[in-house]
């Protein structure tokens, strides 16, 4: 069964799920925006019986500690910061895998490429690390990049909103019956909180520092060639296609499994998934992969 946790990372409290046998090899899985590890929920039961499941939520998202702006500075460097000390310092990981999905990959990243000794494989679902994986869905962002003010904080803060919530949800799938109202319900019950719109306009803002590091993680893939498998909803308008087709420039050994769905593939994919990671995690040779659609 799951088992939920608090630890105290930096004195904040860390919410993070827990399953699997500890002896067994440890995936860590990195949630996207506006989720949580709730978006796992399906997931982790599909790999605990032969692994050891963490799920952090992030500072500032699910039923981790959210302090104020003023309080605490909300960048992905520090929201990284916090996880590698969960990881390494509270939990005393010494290898994992990760799994990363959008918010999840420049956090995941951060952590790899400062211990890439510790990455036994990644998974990436619809995290992004290349320019040409940007879609038409950040472009009310750039100005807010370019010039933070009110005006241009307008339509950013559209993305907070129950509607454009439930969008990021529902966008691309073949079935929206599939989709759990759960999960945008959750999400947004927790975006409403007193001062968490700062809090995600900081990050927001912040996310341009992740572009800035693309080079970094690039030369990462190169020289250490970690196992990478690439499950991509094709239908996602913030991260398109053309970003999971990418990392192979980088990493051509890197499985691949394109999927008709999506931002948030695991609602309505997630057998499918877990199968491929299951397959990828016990795997022990390095081999290139054929991509398929699902």
């Amino acid at each position: 069964m799951t088992t939920d946790h608090y630890a105290n990372v930096r004195g904040r409290k860390l919410f993070y799920r827990e399953a699997g046998p500890k002896d067994s090899p440890t995936i860590v899985l990195l949630h996207g925006f506006p989720s949580s590890s709730h978006m796992f929920r399906d997931l982790i039961p599909q790999l605990s019986d032969k692994f050891h499941v963490i799920a952090p939520d992030y500072v500032g998202f699910g039923y981790s500690d959210a302090p104020d702006v003023k309080e605490f500075e909300y960048t992905f460097d520090n929201l990284a910061a916090h996880v590698e000390e969960l990881l390494f310092k509270n939990l005393g990981l010494k290898q994992f895998s990760i799994y990363v999905q959008d918010y999840g990959a420049p956090i995941g990243y951060r952590i790899a490429s400062k211990h890439p000794e510790a990455i036994q494989g990644i998974v990436v679902q619809n995290g992004n690390a290349y320019a040409e994986g940007i879609g038409g869905a950040f472009d009310p962002m750039k100005p807010f990049w370019a010039n933070r003010n009110s005006e241009t904080e307008k339509p950013v803060r559209q993305l907070l909103t129950k509607d454009m919530t439930i969008s990021q949800y529902t966008h691309g799938v073949k079935d929206p019956s599939r989709i759990s109202p759960d999960s945008y319900t959750l999400d947004q019950l927790f975006l409403d909180r007193p001062g968490n719109a700062e809090v995600q306009l900081n990050l927001l803002h912040n996310y341009q520092s992740n572009v800035a590091l693309y080079d970094q993680w690039h030369e990462y893939f190169r020289k250490r060639q970690p196992r990478m498998l690439i499950v991509w909803g094709t239908n996602d308008p913030f991260f398109t296609v053309e970003g999971a087709k990418a990392y192979k420039k980088d990493l051509p050994n890197a499985e691949m499994h394109l999927i008709e769905t999506g931002h948030f593939a695991l609602e309505d994919s997630s057998a499918f998934i877990a199968e491929h990671i299951r397959e990828f995690l016990t795997s022990q040779t390095k081999k290139s992969a054929v991509p398929s659609v699902a």
